[in-house]
């Protein structure tokens, strides 16, 4: 992996994790003058051309985590009532790539949402009613509760936090970033326990 395909964690100015950006996306908010600071390491410097009249050429440093000015959607995703989009990779990235019923690890095109109680039985399509399970347990759960058919539910599903769907969304974490998340995480967040254990 180069350094071009690393993503940047962008935050707002009180260093609430916002989003993952890559560095085409931060040297645009370099040039627009909307990064008040940069912490973390430097990943990478771009170059540009020669100044006619200084004769010095330009150059930008891009540091893993940036933070931008004039960001006012940061209120409403640290809110007790805010809920971030659910969506399969978030979902399996949340339960490990693990069957929450057999326990099994598997690959994303090996498993399956499961509404652990079913939508026809009024189930919702929500964080809190939604695990990762294989194909074969969600096939034999069917239209069922885990108690008709008969299956364990090896961990309760819950709602991330917006700093844990953050990490959910990211690819190939850098360590500066993950510790700067997971200070963002709850002291109760069962994420940190899983990462904890690692």
């Amino acid at each position: 992996m180069n350094d071009l395909s690393l993503q940047i964690l962008r935050t707002d100015i009180s260093g609430m994790p916002l989003e993952w950006i890559d560095y085409r996306e931060a040297a645009r908010l370099y040039c627009l003058g909307l990064v008040a600071y940069q912490c973390g390491r430097a990943l990478l410097r771009l170059r540009g051309g020669i100044n006619a009249t200084t004769r010095r050429r330009s150059s930008l440093e891009i540091n893993s985590i940036v933070a931008t000015l004039g960001n006012q959607q940061t209120l409403n995703k640290v809110r007790a009532d805010y809920t971030p989009p659910l969506c399969n990779r978030t979902l399996f990235q949340r339960d490990g790539h693990l069957c929450l019923y057999c326990g099994g690890r598997f690959d994303s095109v090996q498993l399956s949402r499961d509404h652990v109680r079913p939508l026809s039985q009024g189930g919702t399509d929500q964080w809190n009613n939604a695990v990762a399970a294989c194909i074969r347990c969600n096939n034999f759960k069917a239209g069922r509760t885990p108690e008709a058919a008969g299956m364990e539910l090896l961990a309760v599903p819950f709602t991330p936090t917006h700093a844990e769907y953050i990490f959910l969304q990211g690819r190939h974490i850098l360590a500066d970033q993950m510790e700067f998340l997971r200070a963002h995480f709850p002291r109760t967040s069962r994420l940190l326990q899983r990462l904890g254990a690692h």
